[in-house]
């Protein structure tokens, strides 16, 4: 064939467009053969994108006109599971492949029934994370077609550690017991399939060419099996093989110096293993020399091998020799910029700035190739509020698909059917299709206290029959995804996931479930644990739990839907045989790209080299390659972030090598710090100005005339508050689950006493502490205090009840009688209008004379200090006496208040304390007096149309910025600036 005889390697430089070139350059040799010659070709590309771009390339040589393509098929990386074509004839002798996901769950059986050889069981997750460990290793030794069973005799000998020798057993019993299943299912590893085929293909071109003409373009042969198909297709009468950036200037003894890491490795191994010499390379092309060749030749420089960068001097004034008219190294680097982020944000924000600005130039087209997943979507996100979708490989994770979300949820809780947050999370899920009943549930049903029960819950939301109904759904749905588990504390994966499967299905109709990319990825993946989850070992909830929530965390989503023409977005992989006017290299940090070399979990780098494997850093070797092609374009974008993951980061080896040649020669990379100031502009803040504290100023008309003893404390320290719940009715919700203890021993404490009080009013029975005792459990209980608490109040109440029934003893001597929970209030005139005062204290003691009152209110905390209530701060007892002054509380009449008492019940050491605050006689007299002065003054103070309800005037803590309106009042912002109340 005119233009291949003579010789079957080809080159194409790295600084040219490689699919633009290999379709030009087929389309030339072939145009003298007649118009239908280039449909009887066949070529090989290494991936399914590097063909599809091919083929663009063939219809953008004929000028976007009709033509009749030649056959292009996917070679298929081995290493990067890639599906190569498969020739009909031979594939039918074959055994059929299996699946990735059955091979995992039967390795995780394997795993499970090998438990014994490892130093603890694995749960089922930990036997899908080793499974897969497993599956890796099987498919090294089957890629470098190693024969692993008979290699692992004297493996680990006496000089390795414990470890590797308990290691080299398990993998001997896991190849063994696969090896066996694998003959029991009568299927082949997917991995030992394709070579196999590629093997059978290369003896048969080796024996029968074929006879039109066949070209492999851009792969390196980095596996056995596919490098001798590239010597077969190159020894084909018609055949070539066209390599991508084969280094044509790399002297000889640093040719021979190329290791595993360094990028022309690959196709140093290629031709080394075809026996070709490297000088018998030829250009595809014979294109005139173009600007670009002196980035080729810079990017090659700077990543030669580590031995030969001794003489990097003598290679740059080399280099600057052979052209007179221009600096090379200044020309190389021209088109070559830098962007040096501070972080993953801003980098993320930096290449989505640099993708929009390409669409400024009509035409022009961008690519931001990174291996970085994580960093591509986010610069995603960020082209989205310019209404940009461009085409990305990254995808999105199928974790944070709807139907994915919800499965997880669901499955949580089977482990707690009645968690409060668990049940919110499904009934508010966007799928059920339930916002007003889910918001009734939540706010009647799910806030505060976990229901002990559905019963209970049901009796919560008996008055609204949508969020009943939503309840009785989800409770019905649970019951389904538990129904595996109703034998026994574990059950089959498979069993489990055809339970959930079914749950979601009673949830939300299947045809909105099983939608879309993530419903229909969400369904392979259970319909395959329905199918193969028969080889995993039983697990209880949790474990299916974490099984299923590794599975779906491994899933990609290819995302969907009309993308920008011009912008792509690709990992390395997928970058290879693309290129764009402008690429955008990111995540340029050591870890990442490069990555680190991988870590064998079974096998020491002693072990691995015994068996006959390659270095684990033969795949930095390639993903150098990756970057040495891309760095070649003519305008190339280098991006790297300072930091990760809130801890610096190093730059990567290529990046510093490149900086490090430049400043050799004494020049610099161009930084694109305009980039960056746009980034940080886009998003900056106006001129602080710090938010003032509010001040709402209400009509007098709209403000209280009745109030509370309790709330008179929350208008002296946080009048805010009380124009939040007072005047607005904003009332704080409970959070769901709401710890039951706090709340349910003060309530309880109250309820024991006044039920014992009422129960005897008068003589105190002779097993009183234990009545007492059993009052205020059953209290507790009633208020669904979970078992392990109540073991602890039970020691606590036996205490606490001595304590209380000396305290009944010692108060009812001196009592006329008992009254609890007695309601009161008054009603008096400031400014000319009614103002009404109300309280509800625990207990009134009269006493015999009839004089006075003692005034009792209970606490289980800490009761307010004496300072407190002398300064008027907490008023609450000295207000009640000013109400019993004025005969509020009905019968008992007008009296002089006796003790005002904080009594405290605590169960421990000592039980109980009376804390006295005003004595009797003139001390509780003048408290009660000064306390209603004071606020018959507040209340003619906020009468005043121009007072603000200001927001913590006089907090308890300057530092607290917590309260149940303090997120309404933004107390944090303003406090922060100095404009905060004194505290006590």
């Amino acid at each position: 064939m005119s233009g291949l005889a003579g010789s079957g390697w080809f080159s194409i430089p790295a600084h040219r467009p490689f699919v633009d070139d290999v379709a030009a350059g087929l389309v030339e040799r072939l145009s003298h053969l007649g118009p239908d010659a280039l449909s009887h070709a066949t070529l090989l590309t290494p991936t399914r994108r590097g063909a599809r771009a091919l083929a663009d390339a063939f219809l953008a040589v004929n000028g976007g006109r009709a033509v009749l393509l030649p056959q292009i098929r996917p070679l298929g990386d081995l290493d990067e599971g890639e599906p190569p074509f498969e020739p009909g004839d031979l594939a039918l002798d074959l055994p059929p492949a299996v699946s990735s996901r059955r091979r995992r769950f039967e390795l995780a059986r394997l795993v499970h029934d090998n438990a014994s050889l490892l130093d603890s069981p694995p749960s089922a997750g930990q036997a899908l994370e080793m499974a897969k460990a497993v599956s890796d290793l099987l498919d090294s030794c089957q890629i470098e077609e190693v024969p692993i069973i008979e290699r692992l005799d004297g493996l680990a000998d006496g000089d390795l550690a414990a470890h590797w020798q308990v290691s080299a057993r398990f993998i001997r019993a896991m190849v063994e017991g696969w090896r066996q299943r694998l003959s029991d299912l009568q299927m082949m590893d997917v991995s030992a399939r394709r070579v196999a085929l590629l093997r059978e293909l290369s003896k048969q071109w080796t024996a029968n060419p074929p006879p039109g003409v066949l070209v492999a373009a851009g792969s390196t042969g980095t596996a056995p099996a596919t490098a001798d198909l590239l010597i077969a297709v190159s020894r084909a009468p018609q055949g070539c093989v066209v390599l991508p950036g084969l280094d044509e200037d790399l002297a000889g003894e640093a040719w021979d110096q190329v290791g595993e890491q360094h990028p022309q490795g690959a196709m140093r191994r290629l031709l080394h293993r075809a026996g070709v010499d490297r000088g018998v390379v030829r250009r595809w092309r014979n294109e005139a020399d173009s600007r670009g060749r002196w980035r080729r030749r810079l990017v090659n420089e700077a990543l030669r091998p580590a031995e030969a960068t001794a003489d990097w001097l003598a290679q740059i004034a080399k280099l600057r020799a052979e052209s007179e008219k221009v600096d090379p190294i200044a020309e190389g680097l021209s088109g070559l910029s830098l962007v040096n982020a501070s972080g993953e944000e801003e980098a993320a924000l930096a290449c989505a700035l640099l993708l929009r600005e390409a669409l400024e130039t009509p035409g022009k087209t961008a690519a931001l190739v990174t291996p970085d997943q994580q960093l591509a979507r986010r610069a995603g996100l960020y082209l989205a509020r310019w209404g940009v979708v461009p085409d990305s490989s990254a995808g999105a994770p199928l974790a944070a698909s709807a139907p994915a979300v919800l499965a997880r949820k669901l499955a949580g809780l089977v482990l707690a059917p009645l968690d409060p947050v668990g049940l919110l999370s499904v009934a508010k899920h966007p799928l059920l299709k339930a916002d007003e009943a889910a918001r009734t549930l939540e706010l009647k049903g799910l806030r505060g206290p976990a229901p002990v029960d559905a019963a209970a819950l049901e009796r919560r939301i008996a008055a609204f029959p949508e969020a009943a109904d939503l309840a009785r759904r989800i409770h019905a749905a649970v019951e389904i995804a538990c129904a595996p588990y109703a034998a026994g504390p574990v059950a089959p994966p498979h069993l489990a996931a055809e339970a959930l499967a079914k749950a979601l299905e009673s949830l939300v109709e299947p045809s909105s479930l099983w939608a879309g990319s993530g419903g229909e990825a969400l369904a392979a993946l259970i319909s395959a644990l329905i199918d193969d989850g028969q080889a995993l070992p039983p697990t209880n909830p949790l474990g299916f739990l974490d099984l299923l929530g590794r599975l779906v965390d491994e899933e990609t989503l290819r995302v969907g839907g009309a993308t920008h023409p011009q912008l792509r977005m690709l990992g390395a992989i997928e970058a290879r045989l693309v290129r764009a006017d402008r690429l955008i290299l990111a995540g340029l940090e050591e870890g990442v790209w490069p990555q680190a070399a991988p870590i064998d979990p079974f096998l020491s780098r002693p072990m691995r080299a015994k068996l006959g494997l390659p270095p684990p850093e033969r795949k930095i070797g390639l993903t150098a390659h990756d970057f040495a092609q891309a760095a070649s374009a003519p305008d190339v974008i280098l991006v790297h972030s300072q930091r990760r993951g809130g801890a610096p980061a190093v730059e990567s080896r290529w990046l510093w090598r490149m900086k490090t040649l430049a400043r050799g020669a004494g020049l610099t990379l161009t930084e694109r710090g305009d980039v960056l100031d746009w980034a940080r502009a886009l998003d900056a803040p106006g001129p602080y100005a710090p938010v003032k504290r509010p001040a709402p100023c209400p009509p007098v008309e709209d403000r209280p005339r009745r109030m509370a003893v309790t709330r008179v404390e929350a208008l002296t320290r946080d009048p805010y508050a009380v124009w939040a719940r007072d005047i607005l009715k904003l009332y704080p919700l409970d959070r769901p689950d709401e710890p039951v203890e706090a709340r349910a021993r003060g309530t309880a404490i109250h309820a024991a006493f006044e039920v014992f009080a009422l129960t005897y009013p008068d003589a105190l029975p002779a097993n009183g502490a234990e009545i007492f005792e059993g009052l205020y459990i059953a209290e507790l209980v009633a208020a669904g205090m979970p078992p392990s608490a109540l073991a602890r109040e039970r020691a606590l109440a036996r205490e606490a009840a001595l304590w209380v029934m000396d305290l009944e003893a010692r108060r009812r001597a001196g009592a006329q009688k008992i009254i609890v929970e007695a309601a009161g209030e008054i009603t008096f005139q400031v400014n000319g209008r009614p103002f009404t005062l109300t309280a509800k204290t625990d207990r009134i003691e009269p006493t015999r004379d009839g004089a006075a009152a003692h005034i009792l209110d209970y606490k289980t905390g800490a009761a307010p200090s004496q300072k407190q209530v002398d300064t008027g701060f907490s008023p609450q007892l000295t207000l009640t006496a000013a109400i019993l002054q004025n005969g509020g509380f009905g019968e008992i009449g007008a009296r002089a208040p006796g003790d005002l008492t904080y009594v405290r019940v605590t169960g421990r050491r000592p039980a109980g304390e009376e804390q006295v605050r005003a004595a009797a006689g003139p001390e509780s007299e003048e408290a009660a007096r000064k306390a209603f002065d004071g606020l018959v003054e507040l209340i003619r103070k906020y009468d005043e149309p121009d007072r603000p309800y200001l927001s913590r005037t006089a907090p308890q803590f300057v530092h607290d910025h917590a309260g149940d309106y303090g997120h309404l009042a933004r107390v944090f912002e303003w406090s922060t600036s100095g404009d905060e109340g004194d505290g006590e």
